[in-house]
């Protein structure tokens, strides 16, 4: 299964929350008590995410962090990339180059960094705006009843 780590979902989820409330500073316990999560896990998220610029933080009685941009022009793909310990990839090989012993005659490599390639596209198209809408789960499509594969047996 493909899946990000926590840290990058807590910090889409502290992200949402500072622009949900853009015309203030917020403390990592004030975002920590409204996401019901640990103030160490967020301020660690907090302090990453202004690594990458996607935070601005203030010191002093009235400081705190805040957006350093507009949420339409942050993507999820930067807040991944500012998150995720390794480099984007749904494989090894389509994330960097030379960690495989089979990259020279892997026949499937080719395809596997086509797929990466749009994934990170869509990625890059949502915004944390688009994160921030409410969309309804759509059903998945049913799928079609497998069918039995029968063995053909030779006939003496």
């Amino acid at each position: 299964m493909l899946r990000i780590n926590r840290l990058t979902d807590y910090g889409t989820l502290a992200l949402t929350y500072l622009a949900s409330h853009p015309d203030r500073m917020h403390s990592a316990a004030d975002v920590a008590a409204a996401l019901g999560l640990g103030v160490p896990t967020v301020s660690k998220v907090l302090k990453t995410l202004g690594r990458h610029d996607l935070v601005r933080s203030n010191r002093g009685l009235r400081g705190g962090y805040s957006l350093s941009r507009a949420p339409e022009s942050i993507s999820v793909a930067e807040i991944v990339d500012a998150l995720e310990e390794q480099p984007f990839g749904l494989t090894e090989c389509s994330a960097m180059a030379g960690v495989c012993g089979f990259e020279r005659s892997c026949r499937i490599r080719s395809n596997w960094q086509r797929i990466n390639r749009i994934v990170r596209r869509t990625l890059e198209d949502v915004s944390l705006a688009d994160m921030m809408r409410v969309v309804p789960l759509e059903e998945p499509p049913a799928r079609p009843a497998r069918r039995a594969v029968r063995a053909r047996v030779a006939q003496p």
